[in-house]
């Protein structure tokens, strides 16, 4: 198994960077950018990811709007893209690491294209119902538990190993760089597509959340587009895939990979925990927004955009810090940062404050998401990523939106700031357990 000293091969046939780059270091930031295939990608996944949090923000109010305001029901939707996410990530991670990654996501992103041009057309029909929007979140999930093993384990072929953390901030950039703009556009383009569709002969009322859908759709095509263009030397593709053994046998070998190392089983343990017991922003931004707060659409597309404008925040810090010797100390930070936004957000009854808080609280979040990524990346094979970061997928998408299903219904018995306040100690005190009890995490 490597460790985290070893050098991946693979990294070093896929990207070399010119010889003017090697000797200009300078600002370090966005080192990563100069190999042309990760800039491709990196620049493409921007538009895309804008239209994706349009599409989260509207899917949200709209379950909303035809349900009255049940928190349960966006319980009920996340769910279902958990469960899809528990079914298929570790299949979706092994298969992508026996496949060729570009054409593999060719198929991911036209599939998730359909998708939303689907929900967008229930929409604007005026037909769409919750059972509806439930059985599109599991596809999405179902698609989602391919693409993003995929994805992410792309990267390490496009860039070298020393810039690999770079490249990883970098691509958080990407989604949570959109989560600024792309939520307050949504709440504009809800109101213009309503103020639109009324001027018209065609008075309908959920057009302005159909319109973030299309909107989302064609947000894939730059993407696609991207995936055409990129040109990775057939060596590196090659020592990426590992077609050996049954299928489930392969998945086995990666669980003991990780099981075996000394630091990750408790790195992804205090993941899971942030993951799980911290209410995602698509369920607890709304209900906040909306029986504490009192803020309309765009107002409540200003508070994603903090939380979304500290993790790039963020993203910056960690991509500056490049091959950082103590992301142990990073990782144990941000998680307690994490705990104290997250309890100061409950407390808030200001947007002002609650604002600043989902800024801390971005920031925090991505120290220990591109530090955990990180870790996965470099302490396992190149030929077992692909696997090992399905895990990544299993727990952002699968163990975060099944958090959210109880801490739904807690909501409902209890309130919105009653239970952020006790999710929030939760994972506090398991950091706290972490710093005291485990000091090889310190030693990362």
């Amino acid at each position: 198994m490597n460790q985290p000293g070893s050098t991946s091969k693979s990294a070093e046939i896929t990207a070399s960077p010119p010889p003017q780059a090697q000797e200009k270091r300078g600002i370090q930031t966005f080192r990563a950018l100069r190999y042309r295939n990760f800039t491709l990608l990196w620049v493409s996944l921007i538009v895309s990811s804008v239209g994706t949090w349009m599409q989260i923000v509207a899917q949200s109010l709209l379950v909303l709007k035809i349900t009255h305001g049940s928190s349960l029901a966006l319980g009920v939707v996340a769910l279902a893209q958990a469960s899809s996410f528990f079914i298929f990530a570790l299949i979706g991670g092994s298969i992508a690491d026996r496949s060729d990654k570009r054409r593999f996501l060719l198929v991911t992103q036209s599939l998730s294209m359909l998708l939303a041009f689907l929900l967008g057309i229930l929409t604007l029909s005026g037909i769409i119902q919750v059972w509806m929007i439930v059985i599109l979140a599991f596809c999405s999930g179902t698609i989602l538990s391919f693409d993003q093993p995929a994805r992410s384990a792309l990267v390490p072929v496009l860039v070298p190993r020393e810039d690999l953390m770079n490249a990883i901030s970098l691509q958080s950039i990407v989604f949570n760089g959109a989560a600024v703009l792309g939520p307050a556009l949504a709440g504009i383009m809800i109101g213009v597509f309503s103020y639109l569709g009324q001027q018209s002969s065609f008075n309908n009322a959920l057009i302005g959340y159909a319109g973030n859908f299309f909107l989302n759709g064609i947000s894939f095509l730059g993407v696609l587009v991207v995936l055409f263009l990129l040109r990775i030397p057939k060596e590196a593709a090659e020592m990426s895939m590992d077609r050996r053994g049954p299928l489930l046998d392969s998945i086995r070998a990666s669980l003991g990979a990780v099981r075996r190392d000394s630091a990750l089983p408790w790195v992804l343990s205090g993941y899971g925990a942030l993951l799980f017991f911290g209410p995602s922003g698509t369920l607890i931004l709304p209900i906040f927004a909306t029986q504490i707060l009192h803020l309309n659409p765009f107002q409540l597309g200003l508070l994603f955009s903090a939380s979304g404008l500290g993790t790039v925040i963020g993203a910056l810090i960690v991509a500056s810090l490049g091959d950082f010797q103590h992301k142990g100390w990073l990782l144990l930070i941000s998680f307690l940062i994490w705990s104290g936004a997250l309890l100061l957000f409950a407390l808030s009854q200001v947007l002002l404050l609650s604002a600043l808080a989902l800024l801390f609280f971005g920031i925090a979040q991505n120290g220990v998401g591109a530090t955990t990524i990180t870790l996965m990346q470099t302490r396992v094979p190149p030929q077992m990523r692909g696997r090992v970061m399905s895990l990544n997928t299993l727990f952002i998408m699968g163990v975060r939106p099944l958090g959210d299903f109880p801490a739904g219904a807690l909501i409902a018995l209890i309130g919105g700031p009653l239970t952020v306040i006790i999710c929030a100690s939760i994972v506090g005190v398991y950091s706290c357990y972490l710093l005291a009890a485990r000091p090889i995490i310190r030693q990362l």
